[in-house]
């Protein structure tokens, strides 16, 4: 496989799943979610919850997914101490501007009267760069593994067929199973600090470091290229019926007929696992057969993807103080802003990203 050929199909993914994440941060203020943002309104649009369930069950994971793979062509291309040293300026430099602004953030601003502040400046905080430094961790510990005797000679793709749908279903299994075992100690939305800088969410780490390690199983053995349209529009029919029922669950049957809680423990895993699944499966091969392509509007949205990320939750915040005070329906300003910031959040990065080098 050519390592330095341009997939633009996964660039235009990225671009598409970096305005769901804009939308899913936008609608923390406006909907009921666990998570802590700094604004919050004190009416909320109660169809946003199932909206952010869908999401955080699979837009992660096929984020590392996509960059699984595009780091193991990375690796490819340039290999041991030049793998290292790109990996450290593209994403360990920003990740260490952001620690040291965040240093003040905490001490200044989230102080101890505020929901979810501190009293100092430790353990460091990154926020939504969790993904950023998950992914610095994974991609150095790929480079390590790499380097281990044996595999230097592994750089060559050894083609196979995809997974089959029997073998798709034990892995959602098993991912399930996993996923149910570790959030006995660590929920949903419970966060963590290694070492005091590491931000980790264990409930959600089975299935995105999985889905890190298919994306460099699905390079190797070119699974993207072979995978086929029908078993695809299988797979994201499925997830599109998952979410269905999340949506007529949470928003209806839950009080018809709800869960217990022991019954919620094994669904959900479950559900979670093979909703994950399939959209991730389903998509892929749908931007691989319709959206493999860019012309002069999409090739630069997908170069300023990465400085989108990086720079979206000022935006977002920008507008959502602008609107804090205007009286509107919770699902208008949702709407509003999530309209407002996505174009502004990309004209953004694409000023900065050439300067930055990012």
């Amino acid at each position: 496989m050519d390592a330095t050929k341009r997939f633009y199909f996964l660039d235009n993914l990225r671009v598409a799943l970096t305005v769901l994440l804009i939308a899913h941060h936008v609608g923390q203020t406006y909907g009921p979610t666990g998570g802590f943002w700094p604004i919050q309104e004190p009416t909320r649009a109660l169809i946003l919850g199932p909206f952010f369930t869908v999401n955080r069950s699979f837009f992660m994971s096929l984020f590392f997914l996509v960059s699984g793979f595009l780091m193991a062509r990375s690796y490819d291309a340039r290999a041991g101490r030049g793998f290292v040293r790109s990996r450290l300026l593209r994403l360990g430099l920003p990740l260490l501007v952001f620690t040291l602004l965040m240093i003040p953030v905490q001490l200044f601003l989230l102080r101890p009267d505020g929901v979810g502040s501190t009293e100092s400046a430790w353990p460091i905080d990154v926020s939504y760069l969790w993904y950023v430094e998950h992914l610095l961790l994974f991609s150095l510990g790929y480079a390590v593994w790499r380097a281990l005797p044996g595999r230097r000679s592994a750089a060559e793709p050894a083609p196979s067929s995809p997974p089959r749908v029997v073998s798709i279903l034990l892995f959602a299994l098993g991912l399930a199973a996993a996923s149910a075992t570790v959030r006995i100690w660590f929920p949903i939305d419970r966060w963590v600090f290694l070492l005091g800088f590491v931000r980790v969410a264990f409930a959600d780490l089975p299935r995105d470091l999985a889905f890190f390690v298919i994306g460099v199983l699905a390079y190797r053995r070119q699974w993207l290229s072979t995978f086929s349209t029908k078993a695809g529009r299988a797979w994201l029919a499925l997830s599109l019926f998952l979410a269905a029922l999340c949506y007529g669950y949470q928003l209806g049957i839950s009080r018809i007929a709800p869960l217990s809680d022991l019954a919620m423990s094994v669904v959900y895993p479950v559900w979670e696992a093979l909703l994950c699944c399939g959209l991730c499966i389903g998509l892929v091969v749908l931007f691989r057969d319709r959206f493999d392509s860019q012309g002069r509007l999409t090739k630069e949205l997908g170069r300023s993807q990465y400085a989108a990320y990086l720079f979206h939750v000022p935006v977002i915040l920008g507008f959502q103080y602008l609107v804090l005070k205007a009286v509107l329906p919770p699902l208008a300003k949702f709407a509003l802003v999530t309209l407002a910031s996505v174009p502004l959040t990309f004209l953004v990065a694409s000023a900065v990203r050439k300067p930055l080098h990012l």
